[in-house]
């Protein structure tokens, strides 16, 4: 009996200890998004760049991600975990710490509804509610393989944040387009970009923003453009229907439905444009296409 009393005390002590000392955590909120991870990856580093003290601190790919927030005293760290439950649903965890008050929260928290508590539901509430409405501004329909011919084209290399790439490419959709036509140069189709690099983790990009053009014996040069071939080759595609800044939310959807159908892909996609930002307008009419080549598919 002594021995089963020592044991039961020994386990209540352990988990005490581990409870108040070793945790990680204060405080877990577990909700369900109809999102994809990247999307909801993507979707957090936004709403915390509209914070005024808020910093995404580490990354583990697209499913793990800590962010620090301050709160006047405080500074809280949230701990992201998003796991896909389905094609279009994911589970997101958020291991919520004050990192300046975590023994006093762990010892009220059992006890009471601490302002800690109060203070989490409520920021993760404001996230949820600006999730959903970036969720209704955009459409994403996959549609398969396709064939992308050859074409040349003149094109500009931008660098820059991913969050940025509608930005550059804005920038250059009137240089681009007004100089090929003040030069004579006949374009043949609407204008792409073709992303080259892309670190997932940083969000930071390499690409370069085109126009095909028909190839003539005389180009003029000039110290931005470069002329080449691109193409031809197989893709997974997309159509993206919204505001251009989150137009890389296609991007993750046909990353998910190439590694669900074990199909291999470059993760470098081209995104051809429909619609001229430039001009405004409802951005659900805002149409570009999306393709993710498949590796091995050059012909």
């Amino acid at each position: 009996m002594k021995k089963l009393i020592f044991g039961t005390g020994f386990l209540l002590a352990g988990a005490l200890c581990w409870y108040l000392l070793l945790k990680p955590y204060d405080y877990v909120v577990r909700f369900t998004a109809r999102a994809i991870p990247g999307t909801l990856n993507q979707s957090v580093k936004s709403w915390g760049a509209g914070l005024d003290s808020a910093a995404v601190v580490s990354q583990d790919g697209l499913q793990s991600l800590t962010q620090e927030l301050y709160f006047n005293d405080s500074l809280h760290r949230y701990e992201w975990e998003i796991n896909a439950l389905s094609d279009s649903t994911s589970q997101i965890k958020v291991f919520a710490t004050d990192v300046n008050h975590s023994f006093k929260n762990k010892i009220l928290i059992p006890f009471s509804d601490t302002d800690f508590e109060k203070r989490t539901r409520k920021t993760l509430l404001n996230f949820n509610e600006i999730l959903q409405e970036h969720l209704n501004s955009f459409k994403v329909t996959i549609e398969g393989e396709e064939h992308l011919k050859q074409s040349f084209c003149a094109c500009v290399k931008v660098k820059g944040g991913q969050f940025d790439k509608a930005r550059g490419m804005m920038k250059n959709y009137p240089f681009l387009g007004s100089y090929l036509v003040e030069n004579n140069i006949p374009l043949d189709g609407p204008p792409f970009l073709e992303v080259t690099y892309w670190n997932m983790d940083t969000d930071r990009l390499e690409y370069d923003f085109c126009y095909p053009i028909l190839k003539i014996d005389s180009l003029p040069q000039h110290p931005e453009l470069t002329y080449r071939s691109f193409g031809p080759f197989k893709a997974l595609k997309a159509v993206y229907n919204g505001n251009y800044i989150t137009s890389d939310r296609a991007w993750y959807a046909l990353l998910q439905y190439a590694e669900k159908e074990g199909l291999p892909v470059s993760g470098l996609p081209v995104e051809v444009f429909h619609s001229n930002p430039n001009m405004g307008g409802d951005a659900m009419r805002w149409k570009a296409e999306v393709f993710m080549p498949l590796t091995g598919s050059d012909e």
